[in-house]
């Protein structure tokens, strides 16, 4: 695949913003939220909750985080979903669902992220983060091996708004002290992608499955096609 930009001219992009979830790593088990041990919590605490009622309240927090601004408190988050089963969300319970677990017994990077930013770090590629996450999200790349790699983090709960939103962005290519043109902006949804390079980044939807791609924008299959580009 050739390069999208003349590589070296003032417009070719010196740094990588990148989308974490879907893009760098992914849930062991196939989902986000809530984190998997949370059926065996809560059937371990209410022997009768049945399956098919944690699903239905699973369901109903999908629907609370689409809505909510910005990223939530993960207690309210937890909330939401004990009040539709009837339970009472005391403290306790509330401090079980957010026990602290390895990381890497729930997430996974990609085969292909360890060694791709070992090689963008290689090259003086600078690099940063554009989540949609919790605050800990540092910490769970650094057991997962992504620690020192990013000089900064634009995390939606800590700046109350969530991609598209211009502010998410433009943390992370200001904490690298680079205009947006500098910046090449990383994730697996093609419209957030779309956002960026409305913003004026350069931007790549990352899509392992092509058939996921819904609006014309560049992408590429795995994030190891990106030294090619930047080198």
């Amino acid at each position: 695949m050739s390069t999208l930009w003349d590589v070296g001219t003032p417009g070719a992009p010196v740094a990588v913003l990148f989308d974490s979830g879907g893009v760098l790593m992914q849930p062991i088990g196939g989902r986000w939220n809530p984190r998997a041990d949370f059926e065996h919590t809560l059937v371990t605490a209410f022997p009768t909750l049945t399956p098919a009622r944690i699903a239905a309240a699973i369901a109903a927090g999908d629907v609370f985080l689409e809505h909510v601004d910005g990223t939530p408190d993960y207690d309210d988050y937890h909330r939401v979903m004990l009040e539709y089963l009837g339970v009472r969300p005391t403290g306790e319970l509330l401090a079980e669902l957010t026990r602290p677990v390895d990381p890497r017994t729930i997430l996974e990077t990609f085969p292909d992220v360890l060694p791709t930013l070992r090689q963008l770090q290689r090259n003086g590629v600078r690099m940063a983060v554009v989540s949609d996450a919790w605050p800990e999200l540092p910490a769970l790349h650094a057991a997962l091996g992504m620690d020192g790699f990013f000089e900064a983090y634009a995390i939606s709960a800590e700046l109350g708004c969530r991609k598209p939103d211009p502010r998410m962005y433009r943390h992370a290519s200001d904490a690298l002290g680079l205009a947006p043109q500098q910046c090449l902006f990383l994730d697996d949804d093609p419209t957030l992608v779309s956002a960026a390079i409305a913003l004026g980044y350069h931007g790549l939807a990352v899509l392992r499955d092509p058939a996921e791609l819904t609006q014309a924008v560049p992408f590429i299959r795995s994030i190891d096609e990106l030294p090619r580009h930047l080198d």
